[in-house]
């Protein structure tokens, strides 16, 4: 089963998702994947151009990195030397 680690989570962020799986009785970690799983089990089968560009703004507060392939390359570089 494939495994994912998430980088630079706000401590705020942090902090109301271990609130979050205390009042759930979970791990974080159990917490987090019941997340993912109901948010990525909705049925979408049509993304529309305008979504993906309104989620991008969003995600980025309307300043999105310049180089986004390069940035993951050297995320996942440094990723690599650390381990």
């Amino acid at each position: 089963m494939p495994t994912i680690s998430i980088r630079r989570l706000p401590d705020h962020v942090h902090a109301n998702l271990r609130i979050r799986a205390a009042r759930s009785k979970r791990s974080m970690e159990a917490e987090v994947r019941a997340i993912l799983i109901e948010t990525c089990s909705e049925v979408n089968t049509q993304v529309e151009p305008e979504d993906v560009q309104d989620w991008v703004a969003a995600l980025y507060a309307n300043q999105p990195p310049k180089d986004v392939t390069g940035e993951f390359i050297s995320e996942r570089r440094r990723a690599a030397e650390s381990e």
